[in-house]
């Protein structure tokens, strides 16, 4: 399998999510489970809204409607590297392998703002 076209769809689609900051790290272990990590800009206006909205599809949809997905903040000992603008990241993981990454884009299409990269689109209610 080609690791680079398998992560194709999500890479492309979590790009044009405000505040997602490139490049991703990605990984596909042989029991077909996968993860991806990248970075969120936390000096973005949009950031918690991001990370609010990429928790709630990811992690929790709904009681009857949960995907094989997680979302979470991951990151090195803060004492031996430096603080979350230069060291946290981000990581959905998938433990189904029937459940691609391609999925998880269309999944998020689906609920984010439309476009996702239209900043009028999305909802800044503080």
């Amino acid at each position: 399998m080609n690791k680079e076209l398998f992560f194709q769809t999500l890479e492309s689609y979590l790009a044009r999510v405000p505040a997602v900051v490139p490049p991703f790290g990605t990984g596909l272990e042989d029991d077909g489970s996968w993860w991806i990590k990248f970075a969120i800009d936390i000096d973005n206006p949009l950031a918690w809204n991001v990370v609010q909205e990429l928790g709630h599809v990811l992690n929790y949809l709904s009681i009857s409607e949960r995907l094989p997905t997680s979302f979470k903040p991951v990151s090195p000992p803060p004492y031996m590297n430096g603080g979350p603008r230069d060291f946290l990241s981000w990581v959905i993981e998938c433990s189904d392998k029937e459940f691609r990454p391609g999925t998880a884009a269309k999944w998020l299409e689906g609920r984010l703002p439309l476009p996702v990269d239209d900043l009028a689109q999305w909802n800044v209610d503080e």
